[in-house]
């Protein structure tokens, strides 16, 4: 299929759900402005089946300019992490989650 966007998945909406077109893009906009405000307060969001995004600070360290090996400070930041449940990855290798395995495994 290629990347999924923002279009797409409102036209998802729009298909399976019944509502209009505007309706579906402004849900989809809602959640993803939820989630994007979630995160950018620190808190991780939890989808069950699908996986975890959370926010990692990351401290100070040297890092190395790879042309002139010239050591570079990398300061101080948040990064953001993508941690699949067990069903995602199951289904991206091609196979079907075990009867009763919900996602919620125990390194989630």
């Amino acid at each position: 299929m290629g990347t999924v966007t923002r279009a797409h998945l409102a036209e998802t909406i729009y298909a399976q759900v019944g509502l209009s077109r505007n309706e579906s893009a402004e849900l989809l906009e809602t959640v993803l402005e939820r989630m994007s405000a979630t995160l950018e307060s620190g808190e991780s969001v939890k989808i069950s089946g699908f996986g975890t995004f959370s926010v990692r600070q990351k401290g100070r360290r040297i890092g190395r300019n790879p042309k002139t090996g010239q050591e570079v400070p990398i300061l101080p930041r948040r990064v953001l992490v993508f941690r699949p449940s067990h069903v995602l990855k199951s289904r991206a290798n091609g196979l079907t989650p075990e009867a009763g395995d919900d996602g919620h495994g125990g390194d989630e």
